[in-house]
């Protein structure tokens, strides 16, 4: 499991790559997915248990 160092420079350089205002959008992209997600899941499991 990588360290607090390697996790800082992977977080640099993904800066540099997409920019601060992208990994914004980028990180509000991907917990819409998660929580939706986590919704679908939910759900399946309540249909299951019927």
């Amino acid at each position: 499991m990588p360290g607090f160092k390697e996790l800082l420079i992977i977080l640099v350089v993904v800066l540099i790559i997409f920019g601060a205002g992208r990994l914004k959008n980028i990180g509000k992209d991907l917990g819409a997915a998660i929580k939706n997600f986590k919704e679908g899941m939910s759900d399946k499991s309540d249909k299951k248990d019927k």
